[in-house]
Formats: C-alpha cells, structure tokens, sequence
C-alpha cells in the first residue's frame, strides 16, 4: 500500500475518533472501528485499556457531559510498514447541560496515537493525550 494512501486511511480514522465521540457518545458499537481491542488510552484523569476500559471512558463522559465538541487538526503521520504514529492537536468543549452551553469546560492540547494495521484496516492500539490548557471548571470543582 502506498504512503499516501496510509496517510489518507489514518487521517480518516483519527477523524472518525472524533466524530463517534461526539456523535454516537451514547453509543459503544463504534469502538471497534477506530480501536484494537488492547487498545491503551491515557488521559490526565486515568488510563483505560481494552473494550472494557474504553467503555468506562465513555461512560465518564456519558454522566458528566450532556454534549461534547471535539476538533482535531495539524496531523503529522509517519508510517513505518504495518504501524504508524499520528499526532495532532486537540480542542474540545464540554457541555454538562444542554439548557445551559454557555456554562462549559474546555480543554486543548496534543495527542500521540499509536496506529496498526489490521486486516480490518489501521486501528489505534495507543493514544496518549497532554493536555496544554483548559478553561471553565474542571468536573468534580
């Protein structure tokens, strides 16, 4: 397969994270399109691994946040045979009540996904999250 083509698959995954995240958060039948099922998550409030681990990620921001907005942008790829890196960074708001949007938690920062491919085609197997800064109150303040 080509660089290119590599570079256009996993630039279409890491979006396709981001808009199941938003989109279908009340849902969990999405994960295996974008993860392995080792998958390895790191965020600054905890580190979930496998299917079980990333459902309680989700399910963390199922009952603090009634809506989210995830952008991500300025994607660097490198590709190396059968696995690859993205990195790119990251904004995202989090509304805990949808009556009320104005009253949200942003946060930005980088992100390190390590990438492989499947027959299923690339899945992320690690993604690393810095976080850089946040505005509003943090859950749990």
């Amino acid at each position: 397969m080509s660089s290119i083509s590599d570079r256009t698959d996993l630039t279409a995954l890491a979006d396709l994270y981001v808009t199941h995240l938003d989109r279908d958060r009340h849902r969990d039948d999405w994960f295996g399109e974008v993860f392995t099922d080792d998958a390895h998550l790191t965020f600054p409030m905890g580190e979930y691994k496998g299917t079980a681990g990333l459902t309680e990620f989700q399910e963390l921001a199922r009952t603090t946040f009634e809506r989210t907005h995830h952008t991500a942008t300025n994607y660097t790829i490198d590709v190396d045979g059968d696995r690859a890196t993205i990195r790119a960074h990251l904004t995202a708001v989090h509304v805990r009540k949808a009556a009320a949007p104005a009253e949200h938690f942003t946060i930005g920062g980088h992100y390190e996904a390590g990438a492989v491919r499947t027959p299923d085609g690339w899945r992320i197997q690690r993604f690393v999250f810095d976080l850089v800064w946040h505005e509003g109150q943090a859950p749990g303040h």
